[in-house]
C-alpha cells in the first residue's frame, strides 16, 4: 500500500506524462461519449416506439457490433505500428500502414454488407425466434448495412491520426456527424417536416447520411489540413515483403482477437434473444448507459497504446515501463470514481425510457447496472492492459489467447447456462458471463509483470 501511494504521488508528480495523457485520453474519450450519446438518442426515440423495437435494432446492431470490432482489429494492430514508427519520424512506412489498413478494412466492410443488404431475415434469425423482431430488425439492417463501407475508411483514418497524435480533428468531425444523425433521426422516424414516418428503417437511413457526411468530413480533414496521412495512391501501396511480414506478425493476432471475440460476445446475443424481448431490451439500454463509462477508459487504453508505442519506437523502453505502471493507476482511480457515479445515477438514465419501457424492464436495466459496477475493476483493468500495454509492444499473440479463450471457454457457456438452461433472469445471466473478465485479468496481470511486451518494433524492423 505504501508503495501504491509512492507510484501514486510520482505520477502526479510528472506533469509531462499526465499532458500527454489528457491531449490524447480526453479527445478520443470525448468521440467515444458523443457516439454513445448518439446510441442513447436513438435508444429513446425508437424506445418509444415499444420494447420490441428496442429488441429488434439491438439485435441487429449486433452484426455491425462484429463488424466494427473487424475494423477495430485492423486499425488497432496497424495502429501499434504505425504509433512506434511516428516515434522513429518515419513518415513513409506509416503511410503504407495506412494504405493496407484501408485495403484490409473495407474489404471486410463489403463482406459484412452483402449478406446484411440481400439476406437480412436470415441473419436476424440467428439471434431471436421474435417474428416481430426479426421484421422490424430486418428493415432497419438493410439500410443500415449500406453505411458500412463509410464507417470502415472513417475509423482507419481517425486510428492513425491517432497515432501521429493528431486528435482533435476526428472529435469535431464526430460532433457535425452526431448532429446529423440525431436530426435525421427526428424527422425519419417520427415523420416531420413533410417525410413519411419510416420508425426504425427511418434510424437506419439518419445513420446512412450521417457516416457518409463524416467520411467525407474526414477526408478533407487529412488532405486539406495537410496532414502526414495526405498523399497519394502509390504512396498507400507498394509494400515489401519484409514490411508485409511485420504487419501480419503484430496484426494479424489482434484482427483475429476482434473478431472472434467480437463473434463470441455476439453470441451471448443469441442466449439473450431466446430469453424474451423484455430481457433484450433490458440488456440493451443497460449496455448503452454503461457505454457512457467505458468510452473514459477506450480513450485511456488509446492514448496508452500511442503513448507507450511512440516511447518504445523512439528507443525509451525504461520510460515506457514507467509509464504503463502510471495508466494501471490512473485507471484505477477513475473505475472506482465512475463505477459510483454510475450507481448513483442510474434510475436518472433508466427514467428517460419510461414510459416506454415497463417496470419490469426497468428493475432489469437497474440490476444489470450494479453487476457491471462490481466487476468494473476487472473490466476496465483488461481495456488498459489488452488494448493497451500489451498491444503497444506487439505482444499481440498473448492479446489474442487471453480475451478469445475467456469469451469461448467462459463466457459464451455460462450465457446459455444460466439464460437457457437454469432459466436466471437477465442481470444474473449478465453476471455469470462477466465472470470471464476476472479470468482474463488474472492471466493480463501475469503476462503485464513479465514484461514481454516492452519492445522496439520500428528498430527490429
Amino acid at each position: 500500500m505504501i508503495q501504491l501511494i509512492r507510484d501514486t504521488n510520482e505520477m502526479f508528480r510528472d506533469k509531462n506524462f499526465l499532458k500527454k495523457t489528457v491531449m490524447i485520453a480526453l479527445p478520443v474519450a470525448m468521440q467515444g461519449m458523443l457516439n454513445t450519446v448518439v446510441n442513447l438518442v436513438d435508444n429513446l426515440m425508437i424506445g418509444s416506439l415499444g420494447s420490441t423495437a428496442i429488441a429488434s435494432v439491438g439485435l441487429a446492431n449486433k452484426v455491425f457490433f462484429v463488424f466494427t470490432l473487424l475494423v477495430f482489429g485492423i486499425n488497432s494492430g496497424s495502429g501499434v505500428l504505425a504509433a512506434q514508427y511516428w516515434g522513429s519520424k518515419d513518415v513513409k512506412n506509416i503511410r503504407k500502414v495506412l494504405g493496407l489498413a484501408l485495403a484490409l478494412a473495407v474489404t471486410g466492410a463489403v463482406a459484412f454488407m452483402i449478406p446484411a443488404s440481400i439476406k437480412p431475415r436470415l441473419l436476424m434469425r440467428i439471434f431471436t425466434t421474435s417474428d416481430a423482431s426479426i421484421q422490424m430488425g430486418a428493415a432497419y439492417l438493410t439500410v443500415a448495412a449500406l453505411s458500412y463501407p463509410c464507417t470502415a475508411l472513417t475509423n482507419t483514418y481517425v486510428a492513425m491520426l491517432r497515432a501521429v497524435n493528431r486528435v482533435k480533428e476526428p472529435v469535431m468531425i464526430s460532433c457535425a456527424a452526431i448532429v446529423t444523425n440525431i436530426c435525421f433521426n427526428y424527422i425519419l422516424i417520427f415523420g416531420k417536416f413533410g417525410a413519411p414516418a419510416m420508425g426504425v428503417t427511418g434510424a437506419a437511413l439518419a445513420t446512412l447520411i450521417a457516416r457518409v457526411v463524416e467520411v467525407i468530413l474526414i477526408l478533407g480533414v487529412v488532405y486539406l489540413g495537410r496532414t502526414p496521412l495526405a498523399c497519394g495512391i502509390r504512396d498507400l501501396f507498394g509494400w515489401s515483403r519484409g514490411f508485409l511480414k511485420k504487419f501480419f506478425v503484430t496484426a494479424l493476432p489482434v484482427i483475429f482477437n476482434e473478431f472472434i471475440w467480437g463473434l463470441g460476445t455476439t453470441i451471448y446475443s443469441m442466449a439473450y434473444g431466446r430469453m424474451g424481448d423484455d430481457a433484450v431490451a433490458a440488456i440493451t439500454i443497460a449496455t448503452t448507459i454503461q457505454d457512457l463509462v467505458v468510452v473514459l477508459f477506450q480513450g485511456l487504453s488509446a492514448a496508452t497504446a500511442v503513448i507507450l508505442g511512440n516511447e518504445m519506437g523512439a528507443g525509451q523502453l525504461k520510460k515506457a515501463e514507467i509509464y504503463g505502471k502510471n495508466f494501471f493507476i490512473l485507471q484505477f482511480l477513475v473505475t472506482v470514481v465512475m463505477a459510483c457515479v454510475c450507481v448513483a445515477l442510474r434510475w436518472k438514465f433508466i427514467a428517460l425510457y419510461q414510459p416506454g419501457i415497463s417496470d419490469q424492464v426497468a428493475q432489469a436495466v437497474s440490476r444489470c447496472i450494479l453487476v457491471f459496477a462490481i466487476f468494473s475493476p476487472f473490466r476496465m483493468f483488461n481495456y488498459v492492459n489488452v488494448v493497451g500495454v500489451l498491444r503497444s509492444g506487439g505482444d499481440t499473440a498473448m492479446c489474442l489467447f487471453i480475451d478469445t479463450s475467456g469469451v469461448w471457454c467462459i463466457g459464451i457457456p455460462l450465457a446459455f447456462i444460466g439464460g437457457l438452461i437454469l432459466k436466471q433472469p437477465i442481470h444474473i445471466v449478465y453476471g455469470m458471463v462477466t465472470l470471464e473478465e476476472v479470468y482474463k485479468a488474472v492471466i493480463g496481470y501475469i503476462r503485464y509483470r513479465q514484461k514481454k511486451w516492452l519492445r522496439n518494433l520500428a528498430a527490429e524492423m
